[in-house]
């Protein structure tokens, strides 16, 4: 993606003038351009800002386009103000104070400079030349504005990354395909920013300029929101502006498994009956690409791929009798040379190119197995209705989990029937795809769970709950880089990225034993993640001794699944994703945030992976709380760095004073949980202060007198922390100091 917007000359946007104020928004005047400013209290710690013509911002508001009201749609769930905002002039100093309890945005003239105050600190404030310039290229009018970077701003969030979770010194390109951009950015210093917008965006984040973050958007109207609070209030604000997870539901919380390249049916059931027969647990099979269905060449129907697995009710019997979930790759796609193509060229059903109406044909890919294509034109209602109601189908005839990334580059040279080219169809098209799809697998259900998996990134990703991660090579440094994408993504308020355990598309002479039971430790502890159907990826390629370890961590990963699901839920309320970095969860704590490989999951349990070969670590243990071993069951203060020990059946794992983990019973397959007893036993970090987390979460914890009294706790075993003492009184649990 071209950004040579530093090249364009630009207005500084210097005279500002105060018109009107109400309860939610300020309103001013840039005379010497004819724009308007608009600052709003969004919701508590909110800010919005707009610039542009007046006619332009009265035609959002009061009298917005079908296409605009869509596009609004898909980028906010609330777009309604909640907030309150007082307005006063600065005696003195040129300018206007608009506050929001102790939350304070400073807005002053010639030149046009904001500082966002939390009490009397500045936490962010724009550059001393100015804040905001206004400018053109190629008839398309493009924003600037740039805030000050302090030495302790260290910016998180926008997308995945497999380096270094601070993300300063970055140049980044919303419409890339390659640049994997999420829209929300953050500091330790306690602000946050999101561009509203489908149109590009360019972030330099002190690339250019090591002590200024500059953004470039390329929009008639600029639309963004900044946040204030700590990272956790970050994600929250965000998420419940721009929209949060559905739920998965129970089955696609266990362990998946891909499908080898090129493998038959018979060889992939194969491996699901000898994980049976091992106790290795499996829920889901991926089907390798290509697609198992497709539009039939000459009809707009699915037409099931037979010559690879058979007869369609067989292969579903098949599954059944094998119980596993199928999880198959899709795409929004008609392959060229067939009359179907031809006919929807005609009809403009397709991504068509503006110099002569013909078809944009992209180049084959593994689910088209190497076939070019075109794209369905997902902005034509007509079209959009169809893919739902063909994806509908293969839901009811089996299909648990469609597999589409679709974030492709396409040409600028593009129209959709919607109008959209450029980077704004770039930024669309996969959201579209996405949600289509959920609509197949859930839209028809209450509640609304489901699964779409995809790699595609874009505003309002957070959606969708289920994200895959990257393949990354069989090596230490390719786990060390899975789990920094999961973090990364997560820091960009993604809640759940799934993990592969190893490349089966990698040389695998780098996949040690070791180093296959440490990266399955690390998977059982993220939200989800998937064994590699080829040998020398699989338990049974390996020693007795390392399959055993495989079962040990499979029989912990199906006992988590209650706490990992109930993470998800609350993600639903919090915005906060399973696997959280230090910097989210302890910004104050530069030192934690230097340990960047060590994450908490979920809010009780800190985990430092195994990174390289041998059986020592050095753990760092955040300050400001104490700290359970949940392998020796001992206490440590916070703010220490300690040497823990870990055989392969173990990992440096803390529980945070004050949390529980409530754990279920385990089982090969999650239709072995029942529901009525999802709960084994809990263990508890010292006094419990906090309700656990955990799936339909009907535990809850009060403190009184220097005890804690919890209910939900029936026909549980509670391990109390050394020290502690548990009484129960009918479906009252009383959790008091030992005399």
């Amino acid at each position: 993606m071209p950004h040579d917007s530093d090249q364009v000359h630009v207005t500084p946007l210097t005279h500002l003038e105060f018109t009107n104020a109400s309860s939610v928004r300020a309103e001013f005047a840039l005379p010497d351009t004819g724009l308007a400013l608009y600052v709003e209290a969004h919701a508590p710690g909110v800010y919005r800002v707009r610039c542009a013509p007046p006619d332009v911002l009265a035609a959002r508001e009061e009298k917005p386009t079908t296409r605009q009201r869509a596009h609004a749609e898909m980028l906010l769930a609330r777009d309604e103000p909640v907030g309150e905002l007082v307005t006063s002039s600065m005696v003195g100093a040129g300018g206007w104070r608009l506050e929001q309890g102790e939350i304070t945005l400073e807005v002053a003239t010639d030149p046009l400079r904001v500082s966002l105050y939390r009490a009397e600190q500045c936490i962010v404030s724009s550059l001393a030349e100015g804040f905001l310039q206004k400018g053109e290229r190629d008839g398309d009018t493009l924003w600037r504005f740039s805030a000050l970077l302090q030495e302790d701003d260290h910016l998180h969030g926008l997308g995945e990354t497999t380096g270094d979770p601070d993300r300063r010194g970055s140049v980044l390109v919303s419409d890339d395909p390659n640049a994997r951009v999420a829209p929300l950015l953050w500091s330790t210093r306690g602000w946050g920013l999101y561009v509203n917008t489908l149109s590009r965006v360019e972030y330099d984040l002190g690339a250019a300029q090591p002590d200024a973050c500059s953004v470039v958007v390329h929009d008639t109207l600029l639309d963004f929101f900044l946040f204030t609070g700590e990272p956790a209030e970050i994600l929250n604000q965000y998420s419940a502006l721009t929209g949060r997870a559905g739920q998965p539901g129970l089955a696609p919380m266990g362990v998946w498994l891909e499908q080898a390249p090129g493998a038959t049916l018979d060889e992939a059931l194969a491996i699901v009956e000898n994980f049976r027969a091992n106790e290795w647990s499996v829920d889901t099979l991926e089907m390798a690409s290509p697609a198992v269905h497709a539009f039939q060449a000459d009809k707009p129907v699915f037409e099931w791929d037979a010559s690879r697995c058979g007869e369609q009710r067989e292969f579903q019997a098949r599954l059944q009798a094998a119980n596993v979930q199928l999880a198959a790759p899709t795409l929004p796609a008609v392959l060229q040379g067939t009359a179907l193509f031809e006919e929807w060229e005609d009809r403009g059903w397709l991504l068509i190119r503006d110099e002569d109406g013909s078809a944009c044909v992209f180049p084959g890919t593994e689910v088209t197995a190497g076939q070019p294509y075109g794209l369905l034109d997902l902005t034509n209602k007509d079209v959009y209705k169809l893919w739902v109601e063909r994806q509908r189908q293969a839901v009811e005839e089996g299909l648990a989990s469609p597999v589409c990334s679709v974030q492709v580059d396409i040409p600028d040279d593009v129209t959709a029937r919607g109008g959209e080219c450029g980077a704004v169809l770039r930024t669309l098209y996969p959201m579209l795809a996405r949600r289509a799809l959920f609509d197949a697998v859930a839209g028809h259900r209450t509640p609304q769970e489901g699964v779409v998996v995809s790699r595609d990134l874009y505003p309002a990703v957070q959606r969708s709950a289920w994200q895959a991660g990257p393949r990354c090579e069989n090596s230490w440094a390719g786990m060390e880089e899975s789990l920094r994408a999961a973090l990364s993504l997560g820091d960009s308020g993604v809640p759940v990225m799934t993990h592969r355990l190893g490349n089966a598309q990698a040389p695998l002479d780098g996949m040690t034993p070791e180093l296959y039971v440490r990266w399955l430790a690390t998977c059982v502890l993220s939200a989800n993640f998937s064994f590699q159907g080829v040998p020398g990826l699989l338990p049974s390629s390996f020693d007795t001794e390392t399959q055993e370890l495989v079962r040990h961590w499979l029989q912990w990963r199906y006992r988590l699944i209650p706490y990992v699901l109930g993470i998800i839920e609350d993600a639903v309320r919090t915005g906060l994703p399973v696997q959280r970095s230090m910097a989210m969860c302890f910004p104050s704590d530069p030192v934690a945030q230097a340990w960047d490989t060590q994450y908490m999951f979920g809010p009780a349990l800190l985990v430092a992976p195994m990174l390289e070969p041998g059986n020592k670590a050095r753990v760092y243990l955040p300050e400001g709380t104490a700290w359970w071993d949940m392998n020796t069951g001992w206490r440590y203060e916070g703010g220490s760095v300690l040497e823990v020990e870990c055989g392969l059946d173990t990992l440096p794992v803390f529980g945070r004073e004050g949390q529980m983990l409530c754990l279920g019973p385990g089982g090969l397959h999650t239709s072995d949980f029942n529901s009525a007893r999802l709960l084994d036993e809990v263990w508890m970090f010292g006094m419990p202060e906090h309700s656990p987390v955990v799936m339909r979460n009907k535990i809850r914890v009060m403190q009184m007198q220097g005890s804690s009294y919890i209910k939900g706790l029936e026909g549980l075993k509670i391990l109390p922390s050394e020290g502690l003492e548990v009484k129960r009184r009918g479906a009252e649990v009383r959790i008091s100091r030992a005399r």
